[in-house]
């Protein structure tokens, strides 16, 4: 039996191993792919790079000489396997997690591997959400997160359904190669130019955390928003094609967007944008919002991942119940990190730790304190369970959806990913992340349901076990 089993070999699961071991815990990472590296190994689109600066995009133990202010996905997938190889970092490919239940005394996973404690890192980023069309098309179907190389869409006519983080990105990379492309647009986005020049890691993590205030303020947010009004007349001269495009909601509302190149590739002969849903397929293509038959030769969706309703929480039960039972589509989680009733679990890049304007190495490194301080609480004190009080959790969200209300995430004006399927925002943190990493740092036991009539025995590895480095 291990000490902790870590779930996911990307960015958040690298980084938990490697602070875990450093503490001194047996660990093993289990990763159901052939590879390391989470979204950076699964998104491959053309143009796929990081949309927070570089110089922010890592790990603060690990930091990196980027080649561009905003990193394509083949630097950062290098940065991931590399940071991995040489803290000694060696994941179990080929073992997906179908079950991982709590015996009352530890987990068992998949019926057979049994750890006293796991960090779910599968991330939000991870399985692709398709919307589910009625019909059947005969052309080339696939998601931006599964990219089919092998398809050529030279002089080919093509959709893209969803103007997204990932649409604005690979659109201009493929326009210039199709014959047509439809783009289908249920909500235009804001869309503010990319900045080109790097700036050293503190200095942006500021800029960006000062640029943070709009978002609790949806006020100061609207000010900002002229920029974004601005970007959009000077490169959109078409008067109908510049409304179709211009959202009607406050900045921030929806995920920022940043981009040089996605609105100049609006304006060529072979793009149309059509402002509106695809209703259903047809035999050679798809008809849209306006009840028009549009030939394809491929269609790609462009519809984001399955955010609030993450596949794991199905196959993480305790007690008879499942995550996803418990959270009747609204995930919850103290401090985004832990769930009453799932002991000993701890949930990396959980609910409302979502910023719209940092890192996700910031929130991962946060937890990770978190997390460590947790399970040295339980070595020390041979604590064998660590479960948060149910009034401690609720105390908490309460305090989150209060705050939330306030924000350009919910009062903005529009319908995001950031809501789940109950119109809860189950997504977003409502402040700063310097309050975030001021709130989750020391792991507080009176906020835990301990035990400790069985010794756990999560034991300190030996110095010739820790990795190099």
């Amino acid at each position: 039996m291990t000490d902790v089993l870590v779930i996911g070999a990307g960015p958040a699961g690298i980084g938990a191993a490697i602070r875990l071991r450093e503490q001194g815990f047996d660990v093993e990472v289990l990763e159901k792919s052939h590879d390391l590296g989470g979204t950076w190994r699964d998104n491959t689109y053309p143009g796929c790079a990081c949309d927070i600066p570089s110089s922010l995009y890592s790990y603060s133990f690990a930091p990196d000489t980027w080649s561009r202010a905003f990193a394509g996905q083949a630097e950062i997938l290098a940065y991931l396997r590399r940071t991995a190889s040489k803290h000694g970092i060696e994941p179990r490919y080929g073992v997906e997690v179908e079950s991982a239940e709590w015996d009352g005394a530890r987990w068992v996973v998949n019926g057979e591997i049994t750890a006293r404690a796991i960090v779910s890192a599968t991330g939000p980023w991870h399985e692709p959400l398709i919307p589910d069309l009625p019909g059947d098309f005969g052309g080339e179907v696939f998601h931006s997160a599964r990219w089919n190389h092998d398809y050529d869409l030279t002089n080919k006519r093509v959709a893209v359904v969803g103007t997204g983080a990932s649409a604005i990105q690979f659109v201009p990379e493929i326009q210039p190669l199709v014959e047509r492309l439809y783009l289908f647009q249920r909500t235009p986005a804001w869309v503010l130019p990319k900045p080109t020049l790097k700036l050293p890691r503190k200095v942006v993590y500021g800029l960006l955390e000062l640029f943070s205030f709009g978002f609790r303020h949806p006020a100061c947010m609207k000010v900002v928003q002229q920029l974004g009004v601005l970007t959009l007349a000077r490169a959109i001269k078409d008067r109908e094609l510049r409304s179709a495009l211009t959202p009607d909601f406050v900045l921030g509302c929806k995920r920022l967007l940043m981009s040089n190149t996605y609105y100049p590739a609006l304006t060529r002969p072979n793009v149309e944008v059509l402002p509106h849903a695809v209703r259903e397929f047809t035999a050679n293509g798809v008809i849209g919002g306006d009840g028009v038959e549009r030939k394809l030769d491929a269609l790609i969706f462009a519809t984001g991942f399955h955010f609030s309703d993450p596949p794991i929480a199905k196959k993480v039960t305790a007690g008879g119940r499942s995550l996803a039972d418990v959270w009747q589509g609204s995930p919850q989680a103290y401090l985004g990190t832990s769930v009453h009733g799932f002991p000993n679990l701890f949930l990396l890049l959980g609910p409302n730790l979502g910023t719209g304007h940092s890192s996700a190495f910031t929130i991962i490194e946060t937890q990770l304190n978190y997390i460590t301080s947790a399970l040295r609480s339980m070595r020390d004190r041979d604590w064998p369970v660590v479960d948060v009080r149910p009034e401690v959790q609720e105390a908490f969200n309460t305090e989150v959806q209060r705050a939330l209300q306030r924000t350009v995430y919910n009062a903005g004006g529009c319908v995001s990913y950031y809501l789940d399927a109950n119109g809860r925002n189950s997504t977003m943190w409502p402040w700063s992340t310097i309050r975030m990493t001021r709130r989750i740092r020391e792991f507080a036991p009176d906020d835990y349901l301990t035990s400790t009539a069985v010794r756990t025995d999560i034991r300190a590895a030996a110095p010739a076990e820790l990795p190099p480095g």
